[in-house]
């Protein structure tokens, strides 16, 4: 079937096109190129500037220069900066700045890759917010500020106070590792700990709020703040409240699931479902490139594989932190069992008298660590360290249950008041028993008309470029095609002029070409330019989009000097880093530049907003 001109989605009209401008062709070019990239904030400052020239215009009035602001010394003003890769430290930031506004401080909130370097020798009062991906890499916006504040040309900063909230997931051995690093260099480059550095797991706010709370206490001691006043910088968000402000990570909306499709073959090496959820009467709206948080529970028969092994009443009344439920309701949809979390490691390795792993938990066996965590679930330690566990004890030494992101496979153009999925079932067999993902088996098993608990997670950084003459290629092997899809629905919505190329690769050809109809009828119809495929199991020796990228590079290269924009989605921890590796290879080869060179290019793809990864 083909999903993407299936009744549903075909019987939904178009949102209506936006009117004509009255400009020259010339001027409206001009004016997309100079707003492309620009961040929200600017955006809105733009808006009002041009509506106060349009309310005093008399025909022949020339544009008037912008009146300087007086922009708060340095001395005077806490700078939050952040690094972001799938938005908590960015809302983390946002409010910190929002409350020290309202607490009468000059604040001046940036993201990483927006911060001027030269600016840190004369900050006064810095608040970080950051956090860190896969192997201990930090976000892609903060690349550079991570980099420069390693390097020699990092000032000495003796004046300086600070803070860092570092964001991590201990399930990972280099938990918090960036956050740690920017804290240990500021203090190495002669700074003051403002407020000690503080380390967030997934449950962000046991460890965020009372950060938050002791950052803008100490700033306001340092700063002197009086009683509240009007804010100093731009406002953070200008946008007007609306309905869909009603429905968050903490209040999700209850999405009706419309279609819940396999797009894998049965013989597949996977069961990639295509699904589709209504977000009708929500007032939800998303681009292109955001994510869908899902709010799942745990398998019921994973649940009851714990109590087993514990020899626990899943019946018996558990209290912890005011709340009071069945442990089986705890660990039904509280708690985290599919995934493994250092703290949970220690935890059980005192609770079974377990030396050897308590081994693993020793700085020099990190990678052995690496290992039991992300190979292990909480049922195979329990299994492998038999141990006695209090009901409380066990259900406080679990992870809080969290969201997971997918990245939203559709535009609202095309689908209206939908969202799509495409989501690949985690279940593997190891240690003699069968495993699943939570949120993916979750999903797998929900029939139409279920009940899916959703929220919207937006992803500014992987956006199209706004000048729809710029040429797109989009590189998303497995089920990193996804925001791909909607990218492709987005362009033909719109009449986007610009080229499209996408590289899609996955095991086999026959079972898992994953929205192979619509992709086909793509290039018949001329909304995508250029397709290149990578089954890596269909010949003797593997190919995956890297090799395609490689054996591209002459077209890639040129795509690329005129302009294009470069998306990669999917793994972080070896697909995204090969094809980083390709780029950089053709640009030195089909560029005539020297490997550091060829860095610095792709680099400045990066920084310019041209070169974006949406990768986990």
């Amino acid at each position: 079937m083909d999903v993407w001109t299936s009744k549903r989605s075909s019987a939904v009209s178009a949102l209506p096109a936006l009117p004509l401008a009255p400009l020259p062709e010339e001027k409206s070019v001009e004016i997309r190129r100079l707003l492309d990239g620009l961040e929200p904030a600017a955006l809105w400052w733009l808006s009002g500037y041009a509506a106060a020239l349009a309310a005093h215009a008399d025909g022949t009035a020339r544009i008037p220069a912008v009146p300087a602001a007086r922009e708060p010394a340095a001395q005077e003003r806490l700078t939050v900066l952040y690094g972001s890769q799938t938005g908590n430290s960015r809302r983390l930031a946002e409010k910190l700045a929002r409350d020290a506004e309202g607490a009468g401080l000059a604040v001046r909130l940036v993201r990483a890759d927006a911060y001027t370097q030269r600016e840190l020798k004369n900050e006064r009062h810095l608040a970080i917010v950051i956090s860190t991906q896969g192997d201990g890499d930090p976000p892609d916006d903060a690349r550079g500020f991570v980099e420069f504040l390693a390097g020699k040309r990092a000032p000495q900063l003796p004046e300086l106070k600070y803070t860092v909230l570092a964001l991590g997931d201990s399930s990972y051995p280099q938990f918090c590792a960036i956050g740690r690093k920017l804290d240990a260099r500021l203090a190495e480059l002669g700074a003051t700990r403002l407020v000690a550095l503080a380390e967030a797991d997934l449950d962000l706010e046991t460890v965020a709020a009372p950060w938050l709370e002791r950052a803008l206490a100490a700033a306001r001691e340092a700063l002197k703040a009086g009683t509240p006043r009007a804010a100093t910088v731009t406002p953070l968000r200008a946008v007007a409240p609306s309905h869909a402000s009603e429905w968050t990570r903490e209040r999700p909306f209850a999405a009706e699931l419309l279609v819940n499709q396999r797009i894998t073959a049965r013989d597949g090496t996977r069961d990639v479902r295509h699904l589709e959820l209504s977000l009708e009467g929500s007032g939800l709206a998303y681009e292109p490139g955001d994510a869908l948080g899902v709010w799942p529970t745990n398998p019921p028969q994973l649940v009851e594989a714990v109590l087993e092994a514990l020899h626990l009443d899943g019946g018996a009344a558990v209290a912890l932190a005011g709340e009071t439920h069945s442990l089986r309701d705890w660990l039904l949809a509280r708690r985290e069992l599919t995934k493994l979390a250092r703290p949970f490691v220690a935890a059980h390795a005192a609770q079974a008298r377990a030396a050897d792993l308590n081994r693993l938990l020793a700085p020099d066996r990190a990678s052995e660590l690496g290992a039991l965590l992300q190979g292990h679930q909480v049922i195979d330690l329990l299994r492998a360290h038999p141990a006695e566990w209090p009901a409380e004890e066990f259900v406080a030494a679990l992870r809080p249950l969290t969201p997971r992101l997918y990245s939203i496979a559709s535009s609202r153009k095309a689908v209206g008041d939908e969202v799509h999925l495409t989501v690949a079932r985690l279940e593997y067999e190891t240690f003699g028993h069968a495993h699943v993902g939570a949120a993916s088996a979750f999903l797998a098993a929900r029939e139409d008309g279920a009940s899916v608990p959703v929220f919207l997670e937006s992803n500014e950084r992987f956006r199209l470029p706004r000048d729809g003459a710029r040429d797109v290629i989009m590189i998303g092997p497995g089920t990193g095609v996804a925001p791909f899809r909607g990218f492709a629905q987005e362009r033909a919505s719109v009449g986007a002029r610009g080229r499209n190329w996408l590289f899609f690769g996955n095991p086999y050809f026959d079972r898992d070409f994953l929205y192979q109809l619509e992709w086909q009828a793509a290039l018949k119809d001329g909304s995508l330019h250029r397709l290149d495929l990578a089954f890596s199991r269909d010949q003797p020796q593997k190919i995956y989009v890297q090799d395609r990228l490689r054996e591209r590079g002459r077209e890639l290269y040129d795509w690329l000097e005129n302009g294009a924009h470069l998306y990669v989605c999917g793994d972080a921890t070896r697909m995204a880093k090969d094809v980083h590796a390709a780029l950089v290879d053709l640009v030195a080869e089909h560029g005539g530049r020297e490997r550091e060179q060829a860095v610095e290019y792709v680099d400045a793809l990066q920084q310019q907003g041209r070169y974006a990864r949406d990768v986990y």
